[in-house]
């Protein structure tokens, strides 16, 4: 398995819907990609809806809201990729975007992780793609 996707979810069927629509194309071209929601005791139908329109992703259902860190780690040791990627579910992924992060990771095995430019929905710069590798300096200039 070369790319395992996790995604924590609560109450957020709408988004969740829109990011796993744009994660199905993104993963076309990569070989061997799984995709993990967890949802957090979700008040919404999330988990009424969304498996049977996407029976390739493992739905795993809380029973309460365990919080963001532990389900992440619920999903991340299930997983068997290569790599990880931990997904807000109000993403949209562009559609090359997952295969030229793979291309990057595969190119540079040294590297221990990787970002990605964020935008915002009117093409714009997100600010959260603007930070800097968190050093002594860094905070300082803070």
């Amino acid at each position: 398995m070369k790319l395992s996707i996790v995604i924590v979810s609560y109450n957020v069927r709408r988004y969740l819907d829109q990011c796993l629509e744009s994660v199905q194309k993104a993963v076309e071209g990569i070989d061997g990609t799984e995709v993990f929601v967890v949802d957090n005791a979700s008040p919404d139908d999330t988990l009424t809806v969304l498996p049977d329109k996407y029976p390739w992703v493992h739905f795993i259902a809380n029973e309460e809201n365990l919080g963001f860190a532990r389900a992440n780690n619920m999903a991340i040791r299930r997983s068997t990729g290569e790599y990880v990627l931990l997904l807000n579910p109000d993403t949209t992924v562009a559609e090359h975007t997952l295969r030229e992060a793979v291309s990057f990771m595969d190119a540079h095995p040294q590297a221990g992780g990787a970002g990605v430019m964020m935008h915002n929905e009117d093409g714009t710069l997100a600010p959260e793609s603007r930070r800097a590798i968190p050093t002594p300096w860094v905070s300082a200039l803070k």
